[in-house]
């Protein structure tokens, strides 16, 4: 069992290296005056290179505007969590399994 996980981390390892080659690449096609340093390896995977903001932090990890649970990362390759929806979902959840029953509330 021990080497099964060892070997799936490997291949975590190899698919995020992967990723990062791949948009780089894709950003060194580009003319350099039209390298954003940001966008999405096959219209699917975000990524982003640019130095990081406490605004861009902010609206990828708690931003109570946007009700995606998965944004894109501040920096780097693919998704981050939206700890405000994740929040408030827990509440929601929270919420409805500690309501009491409607046959505990009757006399």
């Amino acid at each position: 069992m021990r080497h099964s996980s060892k070997a799936f981390g490997n291949h975590l390892k190899i698919i995020a290296v992967s990723l990062v080659v791949a948009a780089v690449y894709q950003e060194m096609k580009k003319p350099p005056d039209e390298r954003e340093w940001h966008g999405k390896i096959a219209n699917m995977i975000p990524y982003d290179f640019r130095a990081p903001t406490t605004e861009r932090f902010r609206e990828r990890y708690w931003n109570p505007e946007d009700p995606r649970l998965f944004t894109e990362h501040a920096f780097g390759v693919g998704w981050a969590i939206n700890f405000h929806t994740l929040y408030e979902r827990l509440q929601t959840l929270r919420g409805e399994s500690s309501a009491p029953a409607a046959e505990d509330t009757e006399a």
